[in-house]
């Protein structure tokens, strides 16, 4: 099977160092630019089905890289990591390291706790797994806290390593082949 994880473009929060979180927030114009070039690398390449989180920015994003091409599926476990009382804040206030610490499971300030996020990618994966056949082609398109555990999941990466050893950038595109199995 293969599974392309695609992180929405820019958003201004993200241009302007916010934490959106769970909040719906549109692309910027450079957000639609960035879907715009990665839309012409996947041009050539067919899916069964797009899965996307139901946030605007995501919607967006996926509409401009397949458009009509492909049935889209919101899906509520690709939604963004929940950050509580820092949504809307200066992104300096976030302690990655703590908050990515799957051991520590750290859910101060209302934050969801990363264990919860890699439970609903495995939930999803799981279900991907299922519903479709080994030479499936799936796009998901999604937020950076979810692409990352999905990253760590597809790769088989230990979670009580560093979690943050790979950046999630906007419009982030990667490309896994995995064979049917449960996470």
């Amino acid at each position: 099977m293969k599974i392309t994880l695609v992180r929405h473009g820019q958003t201004d929060e993200n241009y302007y160092g916010r934490i959106q979180g769970s909040r719906n927030i549109l692309l910027n114009d450079t957000g639609r630019r960035q879907c715009q070039r990665l839309r012409l690398q996947l041009l050539e390449t067919s899916y069964d089905a797009c899965y996307m989180s139901p946030l605007v920015r995501t919607v967006e994003t996926a509409m401009i890289l397949i458009g009509d091409r492909v049935e889209m599926i919101p899906d509520r476990r690709l939604v963004e990591r929940n950050m509580g009382e820092l949504e809307g804040k200066d992104r300096s206030l976030y302690d990655a390291s703590k908050y990515w610490n799957y051991d520590e499971n750290c859910g101060d300030l209302g934050i969801e706790k990363v264990q919860d996020i890699f439970a609903r990618c495995r939930s999803f994966l799981n279900y991907i797994m299922e519903k479709y056949e080994e030479d499936s082609s799936i796009l998901i398109v999604s937020h950076g806290a979810p692409i990352r555990c999905l990253h760590h999941l597809l790769h088989h990466h230990t979670l009580t390593k560093n979690l943050l050893s790979i950046q999630i950038g906007n419009c982030y595109c990667e490309t896994i082949h995995v064979k049917k199995q449960k996470f």
